[in-house]
């Protein structure tokens, strides 16, 4: 008998659950940072889209992510919401969020995480330092929405409206804010329209944009440029809000930093390795640089 090669490198299995995301490049991100560790990671993607399959194929594909092996999974839309009852455990801010987009396989247990807020708040203040956070507008109550208006909140914004094309949804996150955070500073706003009135900022965190979701989520003349712009949407970096606010002299900060931050704390979750932040932030840029081209 052979004894094992104590030498050879970790290797680790994960993956990416979502709609139309064939053109994500979470695993390069993954890949690329684990090969600095010393790590084979190989990252999977697991198209809803692709297999012809809904939100009623997430039981089974837990399932056989357990069975495979997987270390965790990163959740997407449409998923961030309806994964959570397939859990068996959630960290507390994912409780918080009501949102998951990181699933850890810890043993015979299934923990949910959420990393887009810690995300989301880095590329903020990255790329938007000093930004004026006294009436800032959220479009999108979602999973992302959700995550990134506990982050607004954290981080000081004296006033967050809501607007989401489901109102009933826009008010039920507001209460939960409102429970969590002091101050009652967030409330469901009518339409876009009214609610950046006398807004400092503006947050998309919806999926229109996207290259399977093209166009713009609001009129682009409702942006001035006293307006900053927060965009989630990486696929394409350049979308649509991107390239009207920019035209309109707003401060943009483009879903490229976010998408890095979620990943980085995702990587640290599934490895239980400490990523290098600024590399993998360069390391995506270059992607997104290269797909441009």
């Amino acid at each position: 008998m052979h004894e094992a090669d104590t030498s050879a490198p970790r290797k680790l299995l994960v993956g990416l659950v979502g709609a139309g995301i064939q053109r994500s490049l979470t695993p390069a991100l993954h890949e690329e940072e684990a090969r600095h560790h010393g790590l084979r990671l190989h990252y999977q993607l697991i198209d809803l889209d692709a297999a012809g399959q809904g939100l009623a194929a997430l039981p089974t594909l837990l399932a056989a992510a357990r069975i495979m092996g997987f270390a965790g999974l990163n959740i997407t839309y449409p998923c961030k919401q309806a994964v959570i009852p397939l859990l068996d455990g959630l960290s507390d801010d994912a409780r918080a969020m009501g949102a998951v987009n990181s699933v850890v396989f810890d043993g015979r247990r299934a923990i949910g995480h959420n990393t887009d807020a810690s995300g989301w708040r880095w590329a903020f203040e990255h790329d938007l330092p000093g930004a004026d956070l006294s009436r800032v507008v959220l479009l999108g109550a979602g999973g992302a929405g959700s995550a990134i208006a506990h982050a607004a909140l954290g981080l000081g914004v004296r006033e967050l409206v809501v607007v989401d094309v489901d109102a009933a949804r826009a008010a039920a996150l507001c209460t939960q804010l409102n429970a969590v955070h002091a101050g009652r500073r967030a409330h469901p706003g009518r339409d876009a329209a009214s609610a950046l009135v006398g807004a400092s900022g503006l947050i998309h965190a919806t999926p229109t944009g996207m290259d399977k979701l093209p166009g713009l989520p609001l009129p682009a003349a409702l942006l001035h440029a006293g307006l900053w712009v927060s965009e989630v949407v990486y696929v394409p970096l350049d979308t649509a809000l991107v390239k009207a606010a920019r035209a309109t002299g707003c401060r943009v900060a483009d879903g490229g930093g976010m998408a890095a931050g979620q990943a980085v704390d995702a990587f640290a979750l599934f490895t239980g390795l400490v990523p290098d932040r600024a590399r993998m932030h360069a390391h995506l840029r270059r992607l997104l640089a290269a797909r441009r081209g």
